[in-house]
């Protein structure tokens, strides 16, 4: 466990030789990315407001449930209902969770337990982390992962960069998350190298280039 630029952790990969989130911050590159240019997005279109379905995203990467926890806030503090599905092909240890959970604890509200509920899910079912919030955990990667066709309103992309897992970044799995993605669907990533962007547009996406968070020049968001 690493601290980052803005006092949040992170984890370091070894094997990889990779950090799980930017070490100018965690929570500022999570909340810059992806729910700045992503959630906030689609709930101010109107997703998952009240008297309307929940917003449907899929996350590529749950790691620690950063991504996942932002969220639940944003959505929380917005009374918007949300059904999260994440895939993931390596859970964290219960050693590690343990290691994380004082800074989620120190947290205002709720976001210890939250924590600690996302990571004690079952895999393979929906879990309730707290009104209106959905989480569903799939131990698979995208490329063997049945996804439904047409429903997805957000798509969280952070895997590993594609120097460390480039068969994540292919064409292929980018037409793949189009045809599982609704009409209108957005599809952010921290990610701004050129070939993935490229292949985004190969699949079909819509690509735009935004400022990236600190310490980022760009990042990507492309829409169906």
């Amino acid at each position: 466990m690493r601290l980052t630029g803005d006092g949040s952790s992170t984890l370091f990969v070894p094997a990889l030789n990779e950090h799980y989130h930017s070490t100018h911050g965690a929570r500022q590159e999570s909340r810059h990315v992806f729910i700045g240019a992503g959630l906030l997005v689609r709930l101010a279109a109107g997703l998952g407001q009240p008297g309307r379905p929940p917003l449907r995203l899929l996350e590529i990467g749950l790691g620690t449930g950063l991504n996942a926890l932002l969220t639940l806030q944003a959505a929380q503090a917005a009374g918007a209902a949300v059904a999260y599905d994440a895939l993931e092909t390596y859970s964290l240890p219960p050693a590690v969770v343990a290691r994380l959970l004082p800074e989620w604890a120190a947290q205002p509200g709720a976001a210890g337990g939250w924590f600690g509920a996302l990571h004690a899910a079952p895999w393979g079912e929906p879990c309730p982390l707290a009104p209106d919030f959905f989480l569903t955990k799939l131990a698979q990667p995208v490329q063997d992962a049945a996804l439904p066709a047409g429903y997805y309103d957000l798509l969280y992309f952070d895997a590993f960069a594609p120097a460390k897992q480039p068969e994540l970044w292919t064409e292929a799995v980018f037409t793949k998350l189009y045809a599982a993605a609704a009409p209108g669907a957005v599809l952010v990533s921290y990610c701004a190298q050129g070939q993935f962007r490229r292949n985004l547009r190969a699949a079909g996406w819509l690509v735009e280039k935004l400022p990236g968070p600190p310490g980022k020049r760009e990042m990507t968001r492309a829409v169906k």
